[in-house]
């Protein structure tokens, strides 16, 4: 039985501290967003993500993709810092006493909360060591140029990093489908780089299917 002193001490239940509709916050007046513990939150607009792709297409060439895996990377673990931080704040528990299903869903909320689509994890073959996550609705996706191969780079990174930190492995990221060529979702195959050296060459001929037959068969 909850007694009544718990109640005054601990009044609040934690619900999720993502949820997009009182995470963000804004000021129209004066251009201002900031999350709910008043960190500044910058907004991208379509143009300025084509403008990476073109800019970065020109100065690099078919290092691209290099450069914002790298970049990806980078960001992926300061953004790994803070989004544990402000979970174990919010709910008083160490990450590591969370229940998964929270931490899950404070990361799927997260991401829609920062306008970067839908995110979820495919666990089909994670017993034989591979982590799919899918994103749709992916900006990145929808702004880039059409190729003939995936374009989400940046989000590979930042998987890459974010994985890698919450298992404490070195996992390498690699897009086996895109949203730009067509495909129903994003799909982001997370394993060690040794076993993932030839995807992305599987990449341009092979759907996602048959991708993960050739890598457990």
């Amino acid at each position: 039985m909850i007694s009544v002193a718990d109640l005054v001490i601990n009044s609040r239940i934690p619900g999720n501290f993502f949820s997009p509709d009182v995470y963000v916050r804004g000021e129209l007046e004066v251009g201002l967003l900031e999350n709910r513990q008043g960190d500044r939150l910058l907004a991208l607009p379509e143009t300025l993500i084509q403008a990476i792709y073109s800019g970065l297409e020109r100065e690099t060439g078919q290092a691209t993709r290099l450069v914002l895996f790298n970049c990806g990377r980078w960001w992926g673990r300061s953004f790994y810092t803070r989004f544990c931080e402000q979970l174990a704040s919010y709910n008083s528990l160490p990450l590591a006493d969370l229940p998964m299903v929270e931490f899950l869903q404070a990361l799927q909320a997260c991401w829609v909360a920062h306008g970067w689509g839908k995110i979820s994890l495919d666990q089909t073959y994670q017993n034989r060591g591979f982590l799919v996550v899918k994103i749709t609705n992916s900006a990145y996706a929808r702004l880039a140029p059409h190729r003939d191969q995936p374009v989400c780079y940046l989000e590979a990174g930042i998987l890459s990093s974010f994985f890698s930190q919450l298992t404490n492995k070195d996992l390498h990221c690699v897009q086996i489908s895109c949203e730009s060529m067509g495909a129903d979702c994003n799909r982001f195959l997370l394993g060690l780089p040794q076993r993932l050296e030839a995807v992305e060459n599987l990449v341009v001929n092979l759907d996602h299917e048959a991708i993960m037959q050739q890598l457990c068969g």
